[in-house]
């Protein structure tokens, strides 16, 4: 509409016609070119020109035809009404060509940002999908070796002819009962796994009650922060089975959790007064898998700490900064 009113005035003062008039002439030849823009919007833009420049002169010659008519012929035969269509004619090829040009630019530049955002969503897509795989090959690694290690524990007590066995299994059934729906979650949180690990450690007290203690030291609002799913409770095995079975005297087991409410940062702990970390020792499949976990949940800062404890013992830390983490509702 601006081109429009600017042509209309300027044509009125070179040819010292009527202003409505030439502003019907342009605004028609205007919007045949829009139509001609558009209807032809899914071909290459040479085509798309080319529509332009041949409409120009048609769409002129049609807004002389009605205005002249019927004296059209005798109007134009004279060089006054000649040279009217001619420069109509160039006016529009100038202007039609510019604003479609500009518009072909702008359509453009649309285009590669549709392609762009629907390259970074596919890129983001396909980095969740294998983001998701990677945790869910890892936490198939964690489950057996949990199962594995509690059954191993409730056979050494039957075989040792314990009274214990018993209702430690039946402990264990129950555990697995409401631990079974949840070992495969994505989406589990701190509160879920502290769940876990109190129901884990009332077992293992059971085994040995005269040599486990433990403690649970967790603000409520933590509950909710997103945590893989089984690291929280490979740590605390690892604290049971390195850490208070070698030892005649046993230990305890505390585990808790801080965040710094002005950095965001998370840390997570689970240290025994156990028997500490030999010389020799090893890290293990264990550790290494919730060391990845925790990189594929919080990314490449997360890390996992270990620590020795005076006189004896081990705390392993987890560090994460929880603007990294989504939250879930705190679990009642």
């Amino acid at each position: 509409m601006l081109i429009v009113l600017q042509l209309s005035w300027g044509l009125k003062a070179l040819f010292s016609t009527a202003f409505l008039p030439v502003l019907a002439r342009i605004s028609f030849i205007g919007a045949v070119f829009l139509f001609a823009f558009y209807a032809t919007s899914r071909r290459h833009s040479a085509l798309r020109l080319l529509a332009i420049v041949l409409l120009a002169p048609l769409a002129s010659m049609a807004t002389f035809i009605v205005a002249e008519w019927p004296n059209i012929g005798p109007y134009l035969a004279k060089t006054a009404g000649a040279a009217a269509f001619v420069v109509l004619t160039v006016v529009a090829w100038i202007c039609g060509l510019t604003a479609a040009s500009i518009a072909l630019r702008f359509e453009r530049k649309a285009r590669e940002r549709a392609e762009r955002a629907v390259a970074e969503s596919e890129k983001i897509a396909l980095e969740r999908s294998l983001l998701d795989a990677r945790l869910r090959l890892l936490q198939a690694q964690i489950e057996p070796h949990f199962l594995f290690n509690t059954l191993a524990n409730v056979q050494a007590l039957v075989e040792a002819g314990s009274p214990n066995a018993a209702p430690v299994l039946r402990h264990l059934i129950n555990y697995l009962r409401a631990a079974g729906p949840h070992l495969a979650d994505a989406d589990a949180t701190l509160g879920r796994e502290l769940h876990l690990v109190e129901a884990y450690l009332a077992l293992m007290r059971m085994r040995m009650p005269d040599r486990l203690e433990y403690t649970l030291s967790v603000a409520p609002e933590l509950s909710g922060l997103r945590f893989p799913a089984m690291a929280l409770l490979t740590l605390v095995e690892n604290a049971v089975r390195h850490g208070i079975d070698p030892t005649t005297d046993g230990g305890r087991i505390d585990v808790g959790a801080t965040r710094d409410h002005a950095t965001g940062a998370v840390n997570v702990w689970v240290a025994d007064t156990g028997a500490g970390m030999p010389e020799s020792a090893a890290p293990g499949a264990g550790l290494a898998n919730v060391r990845a976990r925790l990189r594929a949940t919080f990314g490449e800062t997360a890390r996992l700490d270990l620590h020795e404890v005076a006189p004896h013992g081990v705390r392993a830390e987890c560090h994460f900064t929880a603007r990294e983490i989504e939250c879930s509702p705190s679990l009642p």
